[in-house]
């Protein structure tokens, strides 16, 4: 685990580098001091087509996104595992759903076909894109690749 993680305010949107054993402190914004959400770390957050540029490429930490519908089989499998992924890789990598049913503009934007998708986003770029029901060695691999 890092020593300290990137939380972005929600008022000002500066990033702040917070050390994790400051975490449970509830800590402030170096800027305008509003108190910092640690809500989202440790489980996987939905975005939007509204929200995505600003939750997953304007992130302070990788992003790990799953394309999913929820007619898809596959899709629903890979669930339990973004969940543990998301409790294992807290305060380092962000996972995040993105239900492209629901959100057809950014599927449109990066040409997703298949369902499920993963994109693995660092510093508002993404680096890797993943296509199938992986296990979660291969997703953690893969994590392991962007840090």
């Amino acid at each position: 685990m890092p020593d300290s993680i990137i939380l972005t305010c929600q008022a000002c949107k500066a990033k702040n580098r917070v050390p994790v054993a400051r975490l449970a402190q509830d800590p402030l914004c170096g800027k305008c001091k509003t108190p910092l959400s640690t809500a989202d770390l440790g489980r996987v957050v939905e975005v939007s087509d509204q929200t995505f540029d600003r939750d997953v490429l304007g992130s302070g930490m990788p992003v790990l996104v799953d394309c999913w519908a929820p007619w898809c089989g596959p899709c629903r499998s890979v669930a339990p595992v973004m969940d543990a992924l998301a409790g294992k890789w807290a305060g380092r990598v962000r996972i995040m759903k993105l239900n492209l049913d629901e959100n057809p503009g950014i599927g449109a934007r990066y040409r997703i076909t298949s369902v499920p998708t993963i994109l693995l986003v660092k510093g508002g770029q993404i680096v890797d894109t993943l296509v199938g029901a992986l296990p979660q060695e291969a997703l953690e691999k893969a994590l392991e690749r962007i840090l």
